[in-house]
Formats: C-alpha cells, structure tokens, sequence
C-alpha cells in the first residue's frame, strides 16, 4: 500500500500562485509515476500533470502548458505542483495519484486539496 498526503492547496486570487506538495509513505517501491488530477463541479475528473520516476519525463494537459511545473524529490518521496498565473477556470479539488506496477498496475490516490481561485 502507498499513502499520498497532499498539502498547500487555499485560495488565491487571479493571476497568483501555488504550490501543492504529495508525500508518498508505505510500500514506494516499484512506483512508475506521480501526477496531479483535478475534478472541478459538473466536470469529469481530469489529467492536469505527471511526471516519471527518474523525474525525466513530464506531461501536461494543454490549459497549463506553460503555467504549471510538476516536479519530484525522490529523497524526500514528494512530488510537487507548481502553479503560476492561476486563473478561475483553474479552481478544482486536486489529487495526487501515484501509479505502481507491482505484479498489476495500481493507482494510490491523495485525499485532495481544494483550490480556488477567485478574487
């Protein structure tokens, strides 16, 4: 089993920014990727951003391209999620997830933070 804890969500207004934190605790081993996901009221719960083991390789959905840095420290098993020029659109209750392949694929989710970006 692996335990996300998320922390830094809040509110913010137009144009400021964030950054979420996800410590991973447990059974870490074997954990192929981190990411971010957000559902924001009558929306499906999408991809906002996820980034690979080694930290090499990151993906965006397009509305934060340019915005939003996803990051990881391995040493400290926390990932992170930069978000700059934050806009309204923005404002979700964001998870992390964590992907492992252990004998099976196996997605570990965070309780969720809310952001709200409002003025």
């Amino acid at each position: 089993q692996v335990q996300l804890v998320e922390s830094g969500g809040g509110l913010v207004q137009p144009g400021g920014s964030l950054r979420l934190s996800c410590a991973a605790s447990g059974s870490i081993l074997n954990i192929y990727s981190m990411g971010w996901y957000r559902s924001a009221p009558g929306k499906q719960r999408e991809l906002v951003a996820t980034i690979d083991n080694s930290g090499g390789n990151t993906n965006y959905v397009d509305s934060v391209k340019g915005r939003f840095t996803i990051s990881k420290d391995n040493a400290k098993n926390t990932a992170y999620l930069r978000m700059n020029s934050l806009k309204p659109e923005d404002t979700a209750v964001y998870y992390c997830n964590a992907r492992q392949y252990t004998t099976r694929w196996l997605d570990y989710w965070g309780q969720g933070t809310q952001v709200t970006v409002s003025s």
